[in-house]
């Protein structure tokens, strides 16, 4: 990458050359950026050839994905809870006890490991649903957000931006109290969770979000609480919502409703808010999200692990609700895979074909995930975005082939995470050639922070 700087000396500049680049319609051959301290200064097309002391990216450069929603611990799981059968429930508990195990050192090697392989698929930022607040049996640490933290500092060792959603988690379930895993979730009441939270500060890297683990695992009672956070700091929202029926059943047996009419009863449903998963709605519950213009993330590899079901996606854009996509449970990280998925299980679903374009998938994985993370100037290749960008081969066995035109379909149909071949955060080559630039053996990383947990 060639450096230069103002006469200042205070501005740092730089300038990547794409051999093909998405401009969120189209895929346009031989694009320029000029980036200046960490954000794109500008674009230029018709680039033929790269210029002098211009860092070349071959292949196709997308903006940033963003994975919208995450449980960096739940990386711990992959392979281990494929023996045998059982459903979300059983999974649960298997969950739980690695969960007991971490540590704030321990649950920053993993976090690492992890934000570093998200990374290496092309990731630059990530919406962390975090949860796992204090010490086995509830007790806090003497910084109480020292797992918060911990992830914090995970996703700057490893070049990534993170929007950590801080989440409330109070109850096991409607009227029950914490069980002995839960209790590590739990500031026992709304108000202690806001108390707490509060503390927590963004960074350059990171914004501070929040989160309602469910409407089962916070009490209706203490929902606007909050959500009042949330407004008078203007922070993204995000909410586990209806991923099972089981919820919606013992939802509208407690309160004679569904999830999402208690949510938009409280007040937390709104253009800062995202349900995550919203999988089993009624007609009803996806009018109540589209008319407030309150986000879906849709998982649908964790969904499909998990044997979830399918989301009406299509509904929800249609009545209004921005479709964003995340890993979940990280059963793989691939946000290319997470695309495509929402729309094959959709053909499933429909036995009809085409309910998204590569272009409407690609907005899903950038722009819109970026938005619901608190952050509408990621996601795009225009001037003044953050230059968080990444590049995907063209001549992968996969990949190659296809007219440089179908670049995008050939991306969102039939690349994967090992197709990515650069990505770049705030004009810092994070990912060079496949290998991740801070982290030096990554999947070693991995491996070692997973058997900590496991032995």
């Amino acid at each position: 990458m060639q450096l230069t700087t103002t006469p200042t000396g205070k501005r740092d500049t730089a300038t990547f050359w794409l051999s093909h680049a998405w401009l969120g319609t189209h895929v346009e051959p031989g694009v320029a950026l000029d980036v200046a301290d960490g954000r794109i200064a500008g674009v230029r097309t018709g680039v033929g050839a790269p210029p002098p002391g211009a860092t070349v990216l071959r292949g196709l450069t997308l903006p940033g994905l963003a994975n919208a929603h995450s449980h960096a611990f739940h990386r711990a799981l992959r392979s281990t809870v494929q023996v045998g059968s059982g459903t979300f429930w059983t999974w649960r508990e298997l969950m739980y006890q690695v969960s007991s195990r971490l540590t704030p050192e321990t649950y920053y090697d993993l976090a690492r490991a992890v934000y570093a392989e998200m990374a290496l698929a092309g990731i630059t930022a990530v919406g962390e649903f975090h949860y796992l607040h204090h010490a086995p049996g509830g007790v806090p640490y003497n910084n109480p957000n020292a797992m918060g933290e911990a992830l914090i500092a995970a996703a700057d060792a490893a070049g990534i931006r993170i929007t950590l959603l801080d989440t409330a988690y109070l109850a096991a379930g409607f009227g029950q109290q914490p069980n002995q895993y839960q209790l590590r979730f739990s500031d026992t009441t709304a108000e202690a969770w806001a108390e707490r939270a509060s503390l927590l500060k963004d960074t350059d890297h990171a914004l501070i979000g929040a989160a309602v683990h469910s409407v089962r695992a916070v009490p209706a009672g203490q929902l606007a609480t909050v959500a009042a956070w949330a407004e008078g700091r203007r922070a993204p929202l995000h909410v586990h919502l209806s991923e099972q029926v089981a919820e919606n059943e013992a939802c509208q047996a407690a309160h004679g409703c569904s999830p999402t009419r208690l949510l938009a009863d409280h007040g937390v449903l709104g253009p800062r808010t995202t349900g995550v998963h919203n999988t089993h709605l009624s007609g009803e519950d996806i009018t109540l999200l589209g008319s407030s213009a309150t986000g879906t993330c849709m998982c649908p590899t964790t969904e499909r692990d998990l044997a979830d079901g399918i989301g009406p996606a299509v509904a929800l854009q249609r009545a209004g609700s921005p479709l964003s996509l995340g890993s979940d449970s990280h059963a793989v990280i691939d946000l290319f895979e997470e695309a495509r998925a929402m729309e094959l299980n959709e053909r499933l679903r429909t036995r009809t074909r085409g309910h998204w374009t590569a272009a409407a998938l690609l907005r899903a994985a950038t722009a819109d995930g970026h938005a619901a993370l608190g952050r509408p100037d990621a996601g795009t290749l225009e001037p003044g975005a953050f230059a968080d960008f990444t590049t995907v081969a063209l001549d992968s066995v996969r990949t190659a082939g296809p007219a440089p035109r179908l670049a995008a379909e050939a991306a969102v149909f039939a690349a994967s995470a090992a197709d990515v071949r650069h990505t770049v955060v705030a004009g810092r080559h994070i990912v060079r050639d496949g290998q991740h630039a801070l982290v030096e053996d990554v999947p070693a990383a991995l491996a070692s922070a997973v058997a900590v947990l496991h032995d």
